[in-house]
């Protein structure tokens, strides 16, 4: 493939990070875009600022060439921001990272949620209408529950209750099905799209190697930690009440009922087309202990 440079917007998130690496063996010619500074001299990766979120993309240093293949691991609706910067600097294909978010809280009963889904959906079509309109190819990639490395808001923050409290309370059985995809496969899926032509212009849902109930789940990350499995149902009205204390502190902020009342629905979703068109082979739901770290 010529011109092998590719812009990666998000370079400093757990996908972004997972995915560098994988980019530089690949032989591929790194711009790695971060709000803040990062002193890494990785060969194969220039870094560039973004002075907030919100500005154009800084200008390469000595205006050096273009950047033809872009991939966004940041939030998909801050893009649209960056279309005509992205269109400045040649792009040609760009690898965007979406969520299964948009279809499982579409039906929340909170409305965070739903405007979150929202966002979603309407920065997918966002970017699917400038794509068409500019002959831009684009993939979307919507994983499902990321996790890894100790990094992400859902296995990480479980197992930070857990050593804190020596137990986890669900909802019920917590029965619902659940398919975390590590960020490491994720990576190798915006790899994989960035690369395989037949990929262009649609959209895959990419999720874990293994479908386990959410109380499986669960204990998957004690075993991790180390300790015997304690699990303690309580009803939603404790639960509620709890979230409401938590969120007094700054790390659970973002914690919500619903994610209690989501314990006992199935969040499945296929990924035989990304296995098909993208050779997406996702790990098992096994846990090293980096991907509970404190």
């Amino acid at each position: 493939m010529a011109e092998r440079r590719v812009g990666l917007l998000g370079a400093t998130s757990l996908v972004g990070e997972c995915l560098l690496p994988e980019l530089v063996q690949a032989g591929w010619q790194v711009i790695a875009f971060s709000r803040r500074a990062v002193n890494d001299t990785t060969s194969g990766v220039e870094w560039c600022r973004l002075r907030n979120p919100l500005s154009p993309l800084t200008p390469l240093p000595q205006g050096e060439g273009k950047i033809p293949y872009w991939v966004c691991v940041a939030p998909i609706w801050i893009l649209p921001d960056y279309f005509n910067a992205l269109e400045t600097h040649g792009v040609r294909r760009i690898v965007v990272l979406s969520s299964t978010s948009r279809f499982t809280k579409w039906d929340s009963s909170d409305t965070g949620e739903q405007t979150v889904a929202r966002r979603l959906a309407n920065a997918e079509a966002c970017v699917q209408a400038w794509a068409e309109a500019t002959a831009v190819e684009w993939v979307i990639l919507r994983p499902t529950l990321i996790y890894g490395r100790g990094r992400d808001r859902n296995i990480a923050e479980i197992a930070r209750l857990i050593r804190r409290y020596g137990f986890f309370p669900v909802l019920g059985q917590a029965s619902g099905l659940r398919q975390p995809v590590h960020a490491e496969d994720v990576a190798r899926a915006c790899l994989a799209a960035l690369e395989v032509s037949n990929a262009r212009n649609r959209a895959y849902n990419i999720s874990g190697g293994e479908t386990l109930t959410y109380r499986e789940m669960v204990c998957r990350v004690f075993v991790a930690l180390g300790r015997s499995p304690r699990t303690l149902s309580v009803p939603l009205s404790l639960f509620r009440l709890a979230i409401a204390c938590l969120r007094v502190l700054p790390r659970y902020r973002q914690w919500l009922t619903t994610m209690a009342e989501r314990m006992n629905r199935d969040l499945v979703f296929d990924h035989a087309e990304a296995a098909r068109d993208l050779g997406f082979k996702p790990r098992n739901f096994l846990l090293a202990a980096q991907d509970v770290e404190g």
